[in-house]
């Protein structure tokens, strides 16, 4: 084959398909303060134990020409995966996407959501007042505070490419989406899928829930 060829398709093969590290030096950050943001460090102990369920990790996955958007959520505790459709990258698509897709959540399992300091969360406040989810902002610059999204976003782009028109994709495609990666089993998980965790802790409520009453 052609010099060369072979590196590129074995790269290709790779789950990132990248042949190099990102670079760690990154321009100053431009894109201003969000008023009356908490910081991470003001985040509850518990949440990086991952040890109780209902904290997530959220962010956006940017189409060709970053015209349009899905938003995307991981539950620390479970992995569980849930896409939310957008019309583009504004904040009150961000509000009204992220509302929407929490608000299908059981209350006890939608406590904390951490983003990044985009601009797109600016209407932070509103999302905490639709949905009861207390909002917290990653320093700059640091994407490992949102390890488990940064890394599920890798393996969604397997799905949902970059340069890709994600305008194309119904939320009925996003849920199938989820599905596929909810329904791989994990080995941080001991080889069950996120679904299996996820429907298991449910389950526990609902029997807790009957306990209580009787």
């Amino acid at each position: 084959m052609p010099r060369g060829e072979l590196r590129r398709e074995l790269i290709a093969c790779l789950r990132w398909s990248r042949d190099k590290r990102r670079s760690k030096t990154r321009a100053p950050d431009g894109r201003g303060h969000i008023a009356e943001m908490q910081s991470i460090h003001l985040r509850p102990p518990d949440v990086a134990d991952r040890l109780i369920p209902g904290h997530w990790e959220a962010d956006f996955i940017k189409g060709a020409m970053n015209r349009s958007s899905v938003g995307t959520l991981v539950e620390r505790t479970t992995r569980r995966v849930v896409l939310a459709k957008m019309p583009d990258g504004t904040a009150q698509s961000a509000l009204d996407g992220f509302s929407r897709a929490l608000s299908a959540i059981p209350p006890a399992l939608r406590k904390t959501f951490t983003y990044d300091q985009g601009r797109e969360m600016s209407k932070h406040a509103q999302l905490t007042e639709q949905t009861g989810v207390a909002v917290y902002f990653c320093d700059p610059h640091s994407p490992w505070q949102r390890g488990l999204n940064e890394n599920t976003n890798g393996l969604l782009r397997q799905y949902l490419p970059k340069g890709a028109d994600l305008s194309a994709y119904t939320q009925e495609h996003l849920d199938a989406i989820a599905w596929s990666m909810n329904t791989r089993p994990r080995k941080t998980l001991g080889f069950q899928s996120p679904i299996e965790v996820y429907s298991e802790i449910l389950h526990n409520m609902e029997l807790a829930k009957i306990a209580i009453k009787h």
